[in-house]
Protein backbone atom coordinates (compact mmCIF):
# COMPACT_ATOMS: atom_id res chain seq x y z
CA UNK A 1 0.00 0.00 0.00
CA UNK A 2 1.16 3.43 -0.76
CA UNK A 3 1.10 5.53 2.06
CA UNK A 4 1.54 9.28 3.19
CA UNK A 5 4.61 9.07 5.11
CA UNK A 6 5.69 13.22 5.74
CA UNK A 7 3.65 16.29 5.41
CA UNK A 8 5.87 19.25 5.29
CA UNK A 9 5.33 22.97 5.33
CA UNK A 10 7.43 25.87 5.32
CA UNK A 11 5.51 29.00 6.94
CA UNK A 12 8.42 31.33 5.39
CA UNK A 13 9.50 30.23 1.75
CA UNK A 14 12.73 29.20 2.32
CA UNK A 15 12.69 28.30 6.08
CA UNK A 16 13.56 25.95 7.99
CA UNK A 17 10.77 22.93 7.52
CA UNK A 18 8.12 22.31 10.26
CA UNK A 19 6.61 18.75 9.99
CA UNK A 20 3.13 18.03 10.62
CA UNK A 21 1.47 15.05 11.76
CA UNK A 22 -2.11 16.52 9.93
CA UNK A 23 -2.96 19.28 8.28
CA UNK A 24 -5.59 20.88 6.14
CA UNK A 25 -5.50 21.52 2.61
CA UNK A 26 -7.13 24.39 0.67
CA UNK A 27 -6.77 25.59 -2.75
CA UNK A 28 -2.91 27.52 -2.44
CA UNK A 29 -1.64 23.76 -0.90
CA UNK A 30 -1.21 23.01 2.64
CA UNK A 31 -2.54 25.56 5.10
CA UNK A 32 -0.02 27.87 6.61
CA UNK A 33 2.24 27.23 3.70
CA UNK A 34 4.59 29.50 2.34
CA UNK A 35 2.13 32.47 3.38
CA UNK A 36 5.21 35.06 4.76
CA UNK A 37 8.29 35.77 2.40
CA UNK A 38 11.60 37.83 2.42
CA UNK A 39 12.02 40.18 0.12
CA UNK A 40 15.24 42.43 -0.34
CA UNK A 41 14.93 45.75 -0.56
CA UNK A 42 13.64 46.37 -4.29
CA UNK A 43 10.55 43.89 -3.20
CA UNK A 44 12.45 40.48 -4.88
CA UNK A 45 12.08 37.45 -3.04
CA UNK A 46 14.91 36.00 -1.36
CA UNK A 47 15.80 32.44 -0.82
CA UNK A 48 18.14 29.90 -0.24
CA UNK A 49 19.57 29.46 -2.95
CA UNK A 50 21.04 33.13 -2.75
CA UNK A 51 21.49 32.98 1.12
CA UNK A 52 21.66 29.64 2.19
CA UNK A 53 21.08 30.68 5.88
CA UNK A 54 17.89 31.19 5.40
CA UNK A 55 16.97 27.63 5.85
CA UNK A 56 17.94 27.60 9.86
CA UNK A 57 15.31 30.08 10.62
CA UNK A 58 12.59 28.14 12.13
CA UNK A 59 9.13 29.91 11.49
CA UNK A 60 5.95 28.16 12.93
CA UNK A 61 2.68 29.97 13.03
CA UNK A 62 1.22 31.28 16.50
CA UNK A 63 -2.06 32.71 17.73
CA UNK A 64 -2.19 36.00 16.06
CA UNK A 65 1.37 35.91 14.48
CA UNK A 66 4.58 34.36 13.24
CA UNK A 67 7.66 33.01 15.75
CA UNK A 68 11.13 33.35 14.25
CA UNK A 69 14.13 31.67 15.62
CA UNK A 70 17.63 31.58 15.00
CA UNK A 71 20.71 30.42 17.08
CA UNK A 72 18.68 31.38 20.10
CA UNK A 73 17.15 34.47 19.56
CA UNK A 74 13.56 34.68 19.09
CA UNK A 75 10.57 37.31 17.79
CA UNK A 76 6.83 37.05 17.94
CA UNK A 77 5.77 39.28 14.57
CA UNK A 78 1.90 39.90 14.51
CA UNK A 79 0.25 38.98 11.20
CA UNK A 80 -0.96 42.26 9.45
CA UNK A 81 -4.12 42.65 8.59
CA UNK A 82 -3.98 45.80 7.19
CA UNK A 83 -1.72 48.88 6.42
CA UNK A 84 0.51 49.18 3.53
CA UNK A 85 1.03 46.83 0.78
CA UNK A 86 4.33 46.38 -1.07
CA UNK A 87 4.64 45.57 -4.23
CA UNK A 88 6.69 42.07 -3.77
CA UNK A 89 8.26 39.72 -7.14
CA UNK A 90 8.21 35.95 -7.16
CA UNK A 91 9.88 35.21 -10.13
CA UNK A 92 7.91 36.64 -13.08
CA UNK A 93 4.92 37.17 -10.62
CA UNK A 94 4.37 40.76 -8.96
CA UNK A 95 1.75 40.64 -6.35
CA UNK A 96 0.76 42.86 -3.54
CA UNK A 97 1.89 41.57 0.03
CA UNK A 98 0.89 43.29 3.10
CA UNK A 99 3.75 44.46 5.20
CA UNK A 100 4.92 42.75 8.66
CA UNK A 101 7.05 44.58 11.15
CA UNK A 102 10.25 42.45 12.03
CA UNK A 103 11.67 45.47 13.34
CA UNK A 104 14.95 44.39 11.31
CA UNK A 105 15.27 41.20 13.08
CA UNK A 106 16.07 39.76 9.79
CA UNK A 107 18.28 41.61 8.25
CA UNK A 108 20.48 41.74 11.13
CA UNK A 109 20.45 37.99 11.08
CA UNK A 110 20.76 37.57 7.07
CA UNK A 111 23.23 40.32 6.80
CA UNK A 112 21.26 42.46 4.55
CA UNK A 113 18.46 44.88 3.94
CA UNK A 114 15.30 43.06 3.71
CA UNK A 115 11.29 42.82 4.81
CA UNK A 116 8.98 40.38 5.45
CA UNK A 117 5.98 40.40 3.54
CA UNK A 118 2.67 38.52 4.10
CA UNK A 119 -0.05 36.81 1.77
CA UNK A 120 -3.50 37.31 3.07
CA UNK A 121 -6.69 35.94 2.13
CA UNK A 122 -7.08 38.54 -0.46
CA UNK A 123 -3.89 38.25 -2.17
CA UNK A 124 -4.86 35.71 -5.24
CA UNK A 125 -1.40 34.34 -7.52
CA UNK A 126 -2.35 32.38 -10.01
CA UNK A 127 -0.68 29.48 -10.99
CA UNK A 128 1.01 29.36 -14.52
CA UNK A 129 -1.67 28.68 -16.87
CA UNK A 130 0.23 26.12 -19.05
CA UNK A 131 -0.18 24.11 -16.39
CA UNK A 132 -3.59 25.63 -14.27
CA UNK A 133 -6.68 24.00 -15.02
CA UNK A 134 -9.15 26.42 -13.93
CA UNK A 135 -8.30 29.41 -11.45
CA UNK A 136 -5.66 27.39 -9.73
CA UNK A 137 -4.10 29.47 -7.22
CA UNK A 138 -0.92 29.29 -5.06
CA UNK A 139 1.45 31.01 -2.06
CA UNK A 140 4.77 32.14 -2.08
CA UNK A 141 5.53 28.47 -3.38
CA UNK A 142 7.93 28.67 -6.47
CA UNK A 143 5.17 27.78 -9.09
CA UNK A 144 2.54 25.02 -7.39
CA UNK A 145 0.49 24.94 -4.03
CA UNK A 146 2.27 21.16 -3.63
CA UNK A 147 5.25 19.44 -4.31
CA UNK A 148 5.61 15.27 -4.16
CA UNK A 149 8.26 13.01 -3.84
CA UNK A 150 8.76 9.82 -2.76
CA UNK A 151 11.03 7.49 -0.75
CA UNK A 152 11.48 5.43 -3.31
CA UNK A 153 13.06 8.41 -5.40
CA UNK A 154 15.29 9.34 -3.00
CA UNK A 155 16.63 6.05 -2.41
CA UNK A 156 17.63 5.54 -5.57
CA UNK A 157 19.56 8.78 -5.69
CA UNK A 158 21.33 7.85 -2.58
CA UNK A 159 22.51 4.98 -3.76
CA UNK A 160 24.50 6.46 -6.47
CA UNK A 161 25.65 9.18 -4.03
CA UNK A 162 28.83 8.47 -2.13
CA UNK A 163 27.75 10.77 0.88
CA UNK A 164 23.71 10.39 0.95
CA UNK A 165 21.29 13.09 1.57
CA UNK A 166 18.25 13.62 3.28
CA UNK A 167 14.67 13.99 1.48
CA UNK A 168 14.65 17.79 3.47
CA UNK A 169 17.46 18.58 0.40
CA UNK A 170 14.81 18.34 -1.73
CA UNK A 171 11.93 20.70 0.00
CA UNK A 172 8.51 18.71 -0.37
CA UNK A 173 5.66 18.81 0.61
CA UNK A 174 4.47 15.51 0.61
CA UNK A 175 6.62 12.22 0.57
CA UNK A 176 5.02 9.11 0.01
CA UNK A 177 5.90 5.49 0.48
CA UNK A 178 5.45 2.20 -0.72
CA UNK A 179 5.90 2.47 -4.52
CA UNK A 180 8.90 2.20 -6.95
CA UNK A 181 11.63 5.08 -7.30
CA UNK A 182 10.30 7.60 -9.57
CA UNK A 183 6.41 5.92 -9.38
CA UNK A 184 5.49 9.43 -8.95
CA UNK A 185 6.40 10.60 -12.72
CA UNK A 186 3.39 8.68 -14.02
CA UNK A 187 0.46 9.96 -11.90
CA UNK A 188 -2.07 12.02 -13.00
CA UNK A 189 -4.51 12.02 -10.17
CA UNK A 190 -4.34 11.09 -6.73
CA UNK A 191 -6.47 10.91 -3.45
CA UNK A 192 -5.27 11.53 0.41
CA UNK A 193 -7.28 11.59 3.05
CA UNK A 194 -10.04 13.89 1.81
CA UNK A 195 -8.41 15.48 -0.27
CA UNK A 196 -7.83 14.84 -4.23
CA UNK A 197 -4.75 16.49 -6.37
CA UNK A 198 -3.46 16.66 -9.95
CA UNK A 199 -0.46 16.22 -10.42
CA UNK A 200 0.64 18.55 -13.93
CA UNK A 201 4.31 19.09 -13.78
CA UNK A 202 7.60 17.10 -13.03
CA UNK A 203 9.80 19.44 -10.56
CA UNK A 204 12.93 21.08 -12.40
CA UNK A 205 15.65 20.87 -9.32
CA UNK A 206 18.18 24.21 -8.72
CA UNK A 207 20.80 24.59 -6.82
CA UNK A 208 18.86 24.68 -3.41
CA UNK A 209 18.98 20.93 -3.48
CA UNK A 210 23.11 21.16 -2.61
CA UNK A 211 22.59 23.20 0.18
CA UNK A 212 22.74 21.29 3.94
CA UNK A 213 19.04 21.82 5.91
CA UNK A 214 21.15 21.95 9.05
CA UNK A 215 23.85 23.89 8.66
CA UNK A 216 22.66 25.92 5.62
CA UNK A 217 26.17 25.43 3.98
CA UNK A 218 26.38 24.59 0.08
CA UNK A 219 28.03 21.78 -0.90
CA UNK A 220 31.43 22.18 -2.46
CA UNK A 221 30.66 19.69 -4.60
CA UNK A 222 27.44 19.86 -6.31
CA UNK A 223 25.89 17.26 -4.48
CA UNK A 224 23.11 16.03 -4.81
CA UNK A 225 22.12 17.75 -8.00
CA UNK A 226 25.33 16.94 -10.04
CA UNK A 227 24.55 13.67 -10.03
CA UNK A 228 21.02 13.95 -10.39
CA UNK A 229 21.80 15.38 -13.45
CA UNK A 230 23.52 12.63 -15.22
CA UNK A 231 20.00 10.68 -15.29
CA UNK A 232 17.39 12.72 -14.43
CA UNK A 233 17.97 15.46 -16.91
CA UNK A 234 14.81 16.68 -19.41
CA UNK A 235 14.61 19.37 -21.82
CA UNK A 236 13.02 21.59 -18.91
CA UNK A 237 15.78 20.36 -15.92
CA UNK A 238 16.71 18.43 -13.85
CA UNK A 239 13.51 16.41 -12.86
CA UNK A 240 12.82 15.08 -8.89
CA UNK A 241 9.30 14.87 -7.91
CA UNK A 242 6.07 16.19 -9.14
CA UNK A 243 4.01 19.28 -8.29
CA UNK A 244 0.44 19.39 -7.99
CA UNK A 245 -2.76 21.35 -7.52
CA UNK A 246 -5.59 20.81 -4.98
CA UNK A 247 -8.66 19.71 -6.88
CA UNK A 248 -10.57 18.66 -3.84
CA UNK A 249 -9.85 20.59 -0.39
CA UNK A 250 -9.69 18.54 2.58
CA UNK A 251 -7.53 17.21 5.72
CA UNK A 252 -4.55 14.69 5.20
CA UNK A 253 -2.46 12.62 8.13
CA UNK A 254 0.32 11.10 7.94
CA UNK A 255 -0.49 7.22 7.55
CA UNK A 256 -3.28 7.82 5.21
CA UNK A 257 -3.53 5.74 1.61
CA UNK A 258 -2.31 7.06 -1.21
CA UNK A 259 -5.05 6.55 -4.02
CA UNK A 260 -3.54 6.52 -7.55
CA UNK A 261 -6.80 7.47 -9.64
CA UNK A 262 -5.31 8.00 -12.99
Amino acid sequence: MIQLSRICTFPMKSGAILERASADVGPRGIVGDRRWMVVDASGRFLTARTVPGMVRIAAEPVDGGLSLSMDGAQITIPTPVDGPRLSVTVWSDTVQALLARDGGWLSSRLGQDCRLVYMDDHLRRPVDPDYALSDDITSFADGFPILILSEGSLEDLNGRLARPVSMDHFRPNLVVSGCPAFAEDGWRRIRIGTVELALVKRCARCVLTTVDPRTGQRAADGEPLRTLSGYRKAQRGVMFGQNALVTRAGRIAQGDEVMVLS
